[in-house]
């Protein structure tokens, strides 16, 4: 950068020279909207152009502070020419653009500064990679029309503000930020990209807030936070991406919220495999055309609404600690819930499994018993004939062990048959003059429970077709015992 000279300076560049030392305000806006407007900002003549070297060599001069006044940097509605190059500064002054329409990229590489703020402007980008702010950085309804915002590995003290920003990077990512550590938080409020945000392992203790953003994507991804460690991730109001979000790993401590968001339309709306969050909004304004994957992740809290799910939910490994449901009465949630797991492709017994364990928890025994049946006839479907045959059977008889008073049903039924037959004809004593007298219900009972003896069962036989009754009821005493142990020792070996 050339040495610069007073008399070298232009009327506008001398009025913020004489200005830097006190810190006072340049405004050197006509106040008149459309003439300030800095997308028009080309046209500025050289009363409202400063050039960036002298921008430059005012944050990097020894220049004398004034008694009154702390040295800083304001300036509003100017045209800066060339580009601003602080890389590797040590910057100690306060930054504040504003209504300003830079020409060329501003060069942060690896500085480190002072709160900065750039808004309501025009700038082509920001390379802040490896920068380290002891304040704030301040884009709050700026326009980057070609560059991005590169925030690589940086480190910002205060609070990153995007709010109301808007970032054209066509056929790149918006914003690399990958790395960055936070003091606070970082807002995008009714952020703009066509581009999308990539953050992957960032730091952000203050939470990353983005109501009401709608994000572009690149490569088919909106937002990468993979390994994102924050308090809380604000996606909700009218929030909308058009590719995936990725948040595979991240670490959310308070609250992961979706509510009211529209998600892409891609192959995955969500990529949310092994995540953890304290709670977990899924409230989206329609459910998303792609899928969402949760496998592997953590809620304590799910909170989801009858519309929220797309027909493809990858469940398994989702661990979560209770529900919340918006539109479903409790009778009605145990049929949604199972529609639910059932969008989770092919069959994993660790979904059903974990919505039992959150309904016995909560106390709620009927609906686990009704999850665990849906399991297992889900598990039906995966066998062979032989197996699925056997499930039919088991099914039928004890509902898996889920249901053991069918077992009472059919033995019941079984009886009054068994009853009413051999009470209207005579059976043949075994051994004459030997055995109690007959009685049709106690051999009826005789017969079906093939553990223990009553004494009816050797004493009297039959002839003919009532025989074969005898065989089928003994046979299918059996088979209703047998299914009885096998769905008892099921469910005794689960709890």
């Amino acid at each position: 950068m050339a040495v610069l000279t007073y008399d070298e300076l232009t009327a506008a560049e001398r009025i913020v020279w004489d200005s830097f030392p006190t810190g006072r305000w340049v405004d050197l806006r006509t106040g008149t909207p459309e003439d300030d407007e800095p997308g028009g900002g080309a046209a500025w003549g050289p009363e409202r152009t400063v050039r960036a070297d002298v921008v430059a060599a005012l944050l990097l001069g020894d220049t004398t502070e004034r008694s009154g006044g702390v040295a800083s940097l304001r300036l509003a509605g100017a045209r800066i020419t060339g580009r601003l190059e602080l890389a590797g500064a040590d910057i100690g002054h306060l930054v504040w653009l504003k209504g300003c329409r830079l020409e060329q990229e501003v060069g942060l590489h690896s500085a480190t500064t002072r709160t900065i703020r750039i808004t309501g402007s025009h700038v082509p980008g920001v390379d802040a990679e490896l920068a380290r702010f002891e304040g704030h950085l301040d884009l709050n309804r700026s326009v980057m029309e070609t560059g991005r915002l590169s925030l690589m590995n940086a480190h910002v003290t205060g609070e990153l503000d995007l709010d109301g920003a808007r970032i054209a990077a066509p056929g790149k990512w918006a914003v690399l930020a990958g790395g960055l550590v936070m003091g606070a938080s970082v807002y995008g409020r009714g952020f703009t990209t066509q581009g999308g945000i990539r953050l992957p392992g960032a730091q952000l203790p203050g939470g990353l807030y983005l109501k009401g953003a709608v994000l572009g994507s690149h490569g088919g991804m909106s937002l990468v936070a993979n390994h994102v460690t924050a308090t809380v991730v604000d996606l909700a109001g009218e929030f909308s991406a058009t590719g995936t979000l990725r948040l595979q790993g991240a670490r959310i401590s308070d609250r992961l919220t979706l509510d009211g968001a529209t998600l892409g339309d891609g192959d995955t709306a969500l990529l949310g495999a092994g995540m953890q969050a304290e709670t977990f909004d899924f409230r989206p304004a329609a459910p998303p055309a792609g899928a969402v994957d949760l496998r592997g992740a953590r809620a304590a809290v799910l909170h989801d609404s009858e519309r929220s799910w797309p027909g493809e939910v990858r469940l398994d490994g989702f661990v979560y600690g209770s529900l919340r449901s918006d539109g479903t009465a409790p009778r009605e949630d145990a049929g949604r819930r199972l529609a639910w797991l059932r969008r989770n492709p092919g069959y994993a017994p660790q979904p059903y499994e974990q919505l039992a364990a959150c309904y016995r928890q909560a106390g709620h025994d009927d609906d686990a018993r009704r999850v665990l049946l849906e399991k297992q006839r889900h598990r039906r479907r995966t066998l062979r004939p032989s197996g699925r045959l056997w499930g039919y059977l088991l099914d039928a008889t004890v509902g898996y062990g889920y249901r053991p008073w069918l077992a009472a049903l059919w033995m019941t039924g079984l009886c009054l048959l068994g009853t009413l037959v051999f009470s209207t004809r005579s059976p043949v004593r075994t051994k004459s003059g030997e055995g109690d007298p007959f009685n049709s219900l106690v051999y009826t009972v005789d017969l079906l429970f093939p553990i223990g003896e009553f004494g009816q069962r050797g004493a009297w036989h039959w002839t003919g077709a009532t025989q074969w009754l005898a065989y089928a009821l003994i046979a299918v005493g059996w088979l209703l015992t047998t299914t009885v142990v096998a769905g008892a020792s099921r469910t005794l070996s689960r709890n």
